[in-house]
């Protein structure tokens, strides 16, 4: 699947964007599958009718139209989250990134810019026992029930110190040659869950919590409709 005739045959079908390559040739599929932490599909299937957001009042005005493009970064030029690309280090926490980083950029966009700051994907990845197995894997959906009970403190990026609990996992960056520094290694170790802010101590760690007020699952005609009326959403390969 690394492969550029591979490649080459995904990018006469696709119309809209084209594919890449974004590991070194030689990554092995197993450093590759390390990363892919997402078990969310299955649950997805399973949903009942009324977990699907059909429509909604606010797309009223939308009038109807969907543009060719949308970018919810020029839209939204004031979230400095949207858009913000994450390293998730060597363990399978995509599905905690892809959650948390969706909230966040939905929280500035429902504020107007009022909360305008990364959500920790340390926490969700591993202070959320009912989610899955942190750096082995997770259920999204489980995550966002996680945010609506017990909600999520601020947390920024590795060493950053930013929020109340940033990011623990050391990040993955390419030598001089493009290679992936973690490949060939083991997986990240699996956290202890920690309720305390050690990144910015002047927080309270109960006080720091935000909440969402309500999750559901889009059908292909609602999605484009969702994302232009709040802000980016999370999706998952199967």
């Amino acid at each position: 699947f690394l492969q550029k005739s591979y490649i080459d045959t995904i990018n006469e079908v696709a119309s809209t964007w084209k594919a890449g390559v974004n590991f070194d040739p030689n990554t092995s599929q197993e450093d590759i599958v390390k990363l892919l932490g997402s078990t969310g599909v299955e649950s997805a299937m399973k949903a009942s009718a009324n977990e699907f957001k059909m429509d909604d009042v606010a797309y009223n005005k939308l009038y109807g139209y969907t543009p060719r493009t949308f970018d919810a970064r020029k839209k939204w030029r004031h979230c400095k989250t949207i858009g913000e690309v994450r390293d998730q280090g060597h363990c399978g926490s995509c599905w905690a990134f892809g959650t948390s980083s969706a909230f966040a950029d939905r929280l500035c966009v429902a504020t107007d810019g009022d909360f305008n700051e990364l959500l920790s994907a340390e926490e969700i990845t591993f202070c959320c026992h009912t989610c899955g197995f942190g750096c082995n894997g997770g259920d999204p959906i489980k995550a966002w029930k996680y945010f609506s009970t017990h909600g999520l403190v601020t947390g920024g990026n590795y060493k950053s110190g930013e929020g109340c609990e940033p990011y623990r996992v050391p990040p993955c960056p390419r030598d001089d040659k493009g290679k992936n520094t973690c490949a060939g290694k083991p997986r990240e170790k699996n956290h202890r869950c920690t309720r305390m802010c050690y990144g910015n101590q002047d927080l309270d760690y109960r006080e720091d919590h935000r909440y969402t007020r309500d999750f559901y699952y889009l059908t292909y005609g609602s999605i484009q409709k969702d994302v232009m009326t709040y802000g980016p959403i999370e999706a998952t390969f199967d």
